[in-house]
């Protein structure tokens, strides 16, 4: 049950989260191929952005990839808070009654390896199809996915089984690094506000302050390793399946850091707080009430 409602909460936060999601995908695309002479700037920033998408593409442009969004969110989430939640429960993560840091995050860290492995093919899919845009506006290379269950079937018939998991030499560190850095300080942050009695123990204002405060964390965080990682899914490949960028993790981090500056690494900041703040915000939200309506159900 526990992996149940942690994927439930997750896809109740994307239902709200995707367009942000689309925006911060077609922003961090916007000008790897600046030194190969195909560079445009269509996004000025997170407003123009859904403004154009949105002109362009129409609104349904502002939510595409949400089923292979919604159905990674429900694996990897799934996955990763109940991993954590498992944890927690068999009071691993306290010592002497307190939550420790240290175990927090190596709590963390694991489930979000877990997670990660887990749901890498249909995030695969997800910034595929969220990359995917009418061309006066397209930026980075363009798939012709007619849909999730078309692009798994024709990226196993083309590479294999092993197709399916590229890219997720950058998905790894990234989810690794944002569990562990999200849910440390959202156990922490639950912890402070308790303790400095701003609202009552049981109070949903309770989660919802953590998961703001850890929101501001995580982006901080993760915004490099998820920038390097929608490049490494989205690239395109030969016909062996290796990218024609980029050679894995460090080459894309590198060549990014090289070509566009340290700036390069955070391109789409704005874009990244407007759709992993509020996700966070409300999937560990959505997550701490659900865990607490099933314990009073129970």
């Amino acid at each position: 049950m526990d992996f149940v409602l942690s994927g439930v909460a997750a896809c109740g936060a994307c239902l709200f989260t995707n367009p942000l999601e689309v925006v911060k995908t077609r922003m961090q695309l916007q000008g790897e191929l600046k030194s190969r002479g195909s560079y445009q700037v269509y996004y000025r920033n997170v407003f123009h952005a859904f403004y154009t998408i949105a002109k362009v593409d129409g609104l349904a442009g502002l939510q595409k990839g949400l089923v292979p969004g919604l159905c990674y969110q429900f694996c990897m989430n799934g996955v990763r808070l109940g991993s954590y939640a498992i944890i927690e429960t068999s009071g691993y993560i306290h010592t002497d009654g307190r939550v420790s840091a240290v175990k927090t995050t190596v709590a963390g860290a694991v489930a979000g390896v877990v997670g990660a492995v887990m749901g890498s093919p249909v995030y695969l899919v997800k910034t595929h199809l969220q990359s995917q845009s009418t061309s006066t506006i397209a930026v980075g290379h363009q798939y012709k996915h007619q849909g999730m269950v078309h692009a798994l079937r024709a990226i196993y018939m083309e590479h294999g089984i092993l197709g399916l998991w590229r890219g997720s030499s950058a998905a790894v560190p990234r989810v690794s690094v944002g569990s562990a850095t999200q849910l440390s300080t959202f156990s922490s942050s639950k912890e402070l506000v308790i303790d400095l009695q701003v609202f009552p123990r049981d109070s949903w204002l309770v989660a919802l302050t953590a998961g703001m405060i850890s929101s501001v964390v995580v982006v901080l965080c993760m915004t490099p390793f998820d920038v390097v990682s929608t490049r490494l899914y989205n690239q395109p490949v030969d016909h062996l399946g290796k990218g024609q960028l980029y050679k894995g993790f460090t080459d894309c981090f590198s060549q990014t850091l090289k070509k566009e500056s340290l700036a390069g690494l955070y391109k789409g900041l704005g874009a990244s707080y407007f759709r992993l703040g509020p996700h966070t915000i409300l999937s560990l939200f959505f997550w701490d009430e659900l865990r607490k309506l099933y314990r009073q159900v129970r």
